[in-house]
């Protein structure tokens, strides 16, 4: 757009004439946007496509019909067509949808380094966390659960369940992680949370979250289960002992069955060999005890 540039050349003294003239370019258009530089509707497209934006960058798997919601909650109401227009302008699509010419390009880069290196073994509790995310199909739809497990104990320390795999999946589970051990009377600064390069681990706002609890970030590689196969064990024990066991009927059928059988079994009645025959609870309630006696 050449107009800033008359503006700017007219500023020095130069005849806008002269400019437009040399510039090709008609003043009366030149003027209109003197006048109003920036239209009322190119404002509203401005604020609609950040709006957007903002969504896209939070959850990168949402398509159009979804970020169109992501934007109304934001006070930007729009229609699905104008959202698809706008996102195919910008080149915003789906993860998950058609590659559209990027075919063969590489996951995002991480937002955290690799500072477990497949060493899931931790001196204390809240030292080192594992989080991961699993679905089930339901009568109703799938039903999401991201998990948080501690390595020490390997106890579930928090988890959130929900019908859509938004970022706010992985940041609600953290924050009831964080609540549970503070509840506890446990600090969990300088606590290290290890998950794998999906979306919702590198939304902005659990990176936002990590850092208002003190906490540090960690990601495995691409297509490596094994730089996260201590949280992977515990999602094969869920769909062995819970969610292939049945055909749910609806998502809070599932969902009533995952919390029962963690909160039950897993952690109070499912002994481990590496946790010396204890459970997930006894475990640390009797290594804390000791640490304190011994302190």
């Amino acid at each position: 757009m050449m107009y800033p540039l008359v503006r700017e050349l007219a500023g020095d003294g130069i005849p806008v004439t002269v400019t437009c003239r040399v510039l090709k370019i008609a003043r009366q258009p030149y003027y209109r946007w003197v006048a109003s530089p920036v239209r009322a509707a190119e404002l509203t497209a401005a604020y609609r496509a950040n709006a957007l934006f903002d969504a896209h960058r939070d959850d990168p798997e949402f398509g159009y019909r979804f970020l169109v919601d992501e934007a109304r909650d934001a006070g930007e109401a729009m229609a699905e067509r104008t959202a698809w227009k706008l996102c195919s302008q910008l080149g915003w699509w789906s993860a998950f949808g058609k590659k559209r010419g990027r075919n063969g390009k590489t996951p995002g880069p991480p937002v955290h380094d690799d500072l477990v290196e497949r060493d899931f073994t931790a001196p204390a509790p809240n030292r080192l966390w594992l989080s991961d995310i699993t679905e089930h199909w339901t009568g109703e739809g799938k039903l999401y659960l991201c998990a948080v497990k501690d390595v020490y104990s390997n106890r579930i320390v928090g988890y959130s369940i929900d019908s859509r795999m938004k970022s706010s999946l992985a940041v609600a589970a953290l924050d009831n992680a964080v609540a549970r051990r503070h509840a506890d009377g446990a600090d969990v600064a300088g606590c290290v949370l290890h998950t794998d390069r999906g979306s919702q681990f590198r939304s902005r706002k659990l990176v936002h979250q990590l850092h208002r609890h003190g906490m540090v970030g960690s990601m495995g590689r691409v297509g490596a289960a094994g730089d996260n196969a201590a949280m992977e064990s515990f999602f094969a024990l869920l769909q062995k002992n819970v969610l292939n066991r049945r055909a749910w009927a609806t998502r809070e059928q599932l969902r009533i069955a995952i919390v029962t059988w963690i909160e039950r079994t897993y952690h109070r009645r499912r002994r481990q060999p590496r946790l010396g025959r204890l459970t997930p609870v006894e475990y640390e309630l009797i290594m804390t005890t000791t640490a304190t006696q011994v302190a």
